[in-house]
């Protein structure tokens, strides 16, 4: 039976509440067969420093040419507190607004104050919007060129390496969609990540519900077409984008994943949420993409244990998909983090 033409783009609230409950229920059916591909590295050129600005005392606004899309990219550092001998770099991105919005690490959570004695550099882009921080294979109309996998292995490191002394270890998380890409990102770079953190992520990229999942970022979201993406829809540049399908690829990093039921948890009440409507929205929409993520990362999880690669896993029983809960989570996974790359 042929079914209705939906416009992801102008569905309304409730529709694609529908759609990600569709998702949760249907991700449980999805059959995820290994395959040989791996998603494959961009030899690209080093990127240049353009500017840095000392913000506070242990934060530094950078700018950074990327070549491959041909265009600055600026991005916030946290400094140690001793810059005078070397320390590793922990690349955290931001959600699906790519901290072009307020959607931020700095301004949703405690990261400056918690990174204040640290031993690292904590490195966070802010471009990126709706992009999965992934290679795309076409300008879009509207998001533009998209390179960000090359940017981030590629282009970056090398300059954060050569305008700050680092001891060459590196990690790297993420959060909802982000989470998704730092997988990928360690698996299509052995070597340059020495540990992952994937917070509150989907990692099934080239099923039906995950595609659809994706859709909702980019299209409904970005206002960006995926096809431009990874071309067609669970084509092959799908499954080489499919952490799932290419866990094998992360074999030898320190993996930390996380998601929570969407049950509402410690976070979700009006003493920290005083607006009635925004915490209602949460606890709604937070919940029912909480509850996805839960489903997807249970699924990476059994891929892994199948695979006999350790992960932790961290299965909150109450959480939704909110900042409170990602900042928990920060905290929970960097004493494994740190250890992994010797801060």
């Amino acid at each position: 039976m042929t079914r209705p033409h939906l416009s992801l783009r102008s569905a309304p609230r409730f529709i694609l509440r529908f759609v990600a409950l569709r998702f949760v229920i249907g991700v449980t059916a999805a059959a995820l067969a290994l395959s040989g591909l791996t998603a494959g590295i961009v030899h690209a050129s080093p990127g240049r420093l353009v500017s840095s600005t000392t913000v506070a005392d242990q934060m530094r606004d950078i700018t950074v040419h990327s070549p491959s899309m041909g265009r600055d990219i600026p991005l916030t550092v946290l400094t140690p507190k001793d810059t005078s001998k070397p320390a590793p770099v922990l690349y955290l991105l931001n959600g699906a607004g790519g901290g072009e919005d307020s959607a931020t690490w700095q301004r949703n959570t405690d990261i400056v104050k918690f990174f204040a004695d640290k031993n690292v550099y904590v490195v966070i882009p802010m471009q990126g919007a709706f992009s999965y921080y992934t290679d795309w294979v076409k300008t879009d109309e509207k998001l533009g060129v998209n390179k960000w996998a090359t940017f981030l292995a590629d282009e970056l490191p090398p300059v954060i390496d050569g305008t700050y002394p680092t001891t060459g270890k590196n990690a790297i998380a993420g959060i909802s969609s982000s989470a998704t890409s730092v997988l990928n990102l360690a698996i299509a770079n052995r070597g340059l990540y020495e540990a992952v953190g994937s917070y509150s992520g989907c990692a099934s990229t080239s099923t039906e519900h995950g595609t659809l999942f994706i859709r909702i970022v980019v299209e409904t979201r970005g206002g960006g077409n995926v096809r431009n993406m990874w071309g067609e829809l669970r084509g092959p540049l799908w499954k080489q984008n499919d952490p799932i399908i290419n866990a094998e690829g992360l074999r030898g990093v320190s993996l930390y994943l996380s998601a929570a039921t969407g049950l509402p948890g410690a976070h979700d009440n009006l003493s920290e949420v005083p607006n009635v409507a925004t915490l209602g929205d949460r606890i709604v929409t937070g919940g029912v993409i909480e509850a996805a993520t839960r489903m997807c990362t249970e699924q990476l999880a059994s891929r892994l244990q199948q695979l006999r690669i350790p992960a932790t896993v961290d299965r909150p029983i109450g959480g939704t998909h909110s900042w409170p809960y990602w900042q928990d989570q920060l905290h929970k996974s960097w004493p494994q983090l740190s250890r992994a790359i010797g801060a």
